[in-house]
């Protein structure tokens, strides 16, 4: 702030260093000692275009109404020149509430003393500037970051909007599907339940069957060795054969009645046989539909596959919408975290505006005050400014008068020439008529 700002005279060699540092000019004691116009014109003028307050096509310039006053505006180029700086650092040391004066005197004729002073006055202000400067930029800094941090949460939290709005999309786009899903496992499962039964009478049915032509094979396999003992006997019967008719005639009713026997075991046997033949078609017939209802288990068991595949699926996704709604819990705490975050920022932001705004006012009732100062200044700079016209006017008005003066004295005197040449010249002519009537 202004108010704080105070004037430690600073040595010559502290002026120096500082104005080496600061890269603002190069200067020596022997010029501050015995300060000259050009030297304190260069010195001024730097420190004021550091200071942002004097640029360099400002030098020289006047405004239109003030060209307009004077005829001659090019002659008046150095004298505008230094009232323009005069004027800017007088502004400048008032504004900075310097205790003494700046004349023109100090720029036309300067002194040493008042040089120094006025210098060190500056280079103070410039030092007290650029501290303020360095104490503010940590706080803009910190500005800036903050400003960052919540442009990125900001950020973050859309894209996390925009993440739960799709998946809040892909479930709800995803809940027909699974019900779908869930009726065609019900559906599935009941099959299965069906399906199973039938397979249970199924091979309760197959094993009755396969008992019976096991017994029926064990019929068959007696029949046939009974027919092959038969045989057996009847070629052992006909070895027997003697020649005697009456044994003959026994042995032939033997015979006959063991042939009627072994015929009827045959057709006994050929009977089951065919009876076995015909359990044999129904077994066949039975294994047909057994291989059939086979089939049938093979599809009905990868229809089973495919069920628990889905329902492996349905888990998955079950697992998945679980996972996601997890997922949707732990951002939306992170949400809740985010948005406690933004909250302390938005309060910390405001409360710097806040601070911000309070050294704003100061600053601005400072400037106004200066502006109010700079305002009566510029009003008596142009009160004097029309005096020193007025003045520049007469000055011009007397100027064109002796000029007019002069030439018509000039013409005058230009007419007196030409009249005593003409008197010389007739008294040179009555002088050689003279001497001419005298030599007669």
């Amino acid at each position: 702030m202004m108010s704080s700002f105070e004037y430690p005279r600073l040595s010559r060699k502290e002026i120096i260093m500082l104005l080496a540092e600061a890269r603002i000019a190069s200067i020596s004691e022997a010029e501050l000692i015995r300060p000259r116009f050009d030297f304190v014109m260069d010195i001024y003028s730097k420190l004021l275009v550091y200071l942002d307050l004097f640029h360099g096509e400002d030098q020289g310039q006047l405004e239109f109404a003030a060209l307009e006053q004077l005829e001659n505006p090019e002659r008046h180029f150095d004298s505008t020149r230094i009232m323009n700086l005069w004027n800017k650092i007088k502004e400048m040391l008032e504004a900075i509430r310097c205790p003494w004066k700046f004349t023109l005197k100090d720029l036309s004729k300067p002194d040493g003393d008042r040089t120094e002073f006025f210098v060190s006055s500056i280079v103070n202000y410039v030092l007290h500037k650029d501290t303020k400067v360095e104490q503010l930029k940590p706080t803009v800094e910190e500005l800036s970051v903050l400003d960052e941090q919540v442009s990125e949460l900001e950020e973050r939290i859309v894209e996390i909007n925009s993440e739960i709005g799709e998946y809040n999309e892909l479930r709800e786009k995803e809940t027909p599907i699974i019900r779908e899903l869930e009726s065609q496992l019900q559906k599935l499962t009941q099959n299965i339940s069906s399906l199973n039964h039938h397979q249970l009478t199924l091979k309760t049915s197959y094993l009755k069957m396969k008992e019976k032509a096991a017994e029926m094979d064990e019929k068959i396999s007696s029949a046939e060795f009974a027919l092959v003992q038969s045989s057996q006997e009847h070629a052992n019967l006909q070895a027997k054969i003697v020649q005697s008719p009456d044994k003959l005639q026994k042995t032939l009713e033997d015979k006959k009645l063991k042939l009627a026997d072994a015929k009827n075991a045959e057709r006994s046997a050929w009977q089951s046989f065919q009876e076995k033949s015909a359990i044999f078609e129904v077994h066949a017939k039975a294994g047909k539909k057994m291989s059939k209802h086979l089939s049938r288990m093979q599809v009905l068991q990868e229809q089973l596959s495919s069920a628990k595949s889905t329902e492996k699926e349905v888990k998955a996704l079950r697992i998945k919408l679980y996972d996601e709604k997890l997922l949707d819990k732990s951002l939306d705490a992170k949400l809740v975290e985010r948005q406690g975050k933004v909250e302390q920022l938005d309060a910390l932001r405001k409360q710097l505006l806040k601070e911000r705004d309070v050294k704003c006012g100061d600053a601005n009732k400072e400037l106004n005050r200066l502006k109010m100062d700079i305002e009566s200044w510029k009003h008596d700079l142009l009160t004097r400014q029309k005096k020193v016209e007025a003045v520049v006017a007469e000055v011009d008005a007397v100027t064109s008068k002796t000029n007019t003066v002069k030439e018509t004295g000039a013409s005058k005197l230009q007419q007196l020439l030409h009249r005593s040449e003409e008197i010389v010249k007739l008294f040179n002519e009555y002088l050689n008529s003279i001497n001419s009537l005298m030599a007669k």
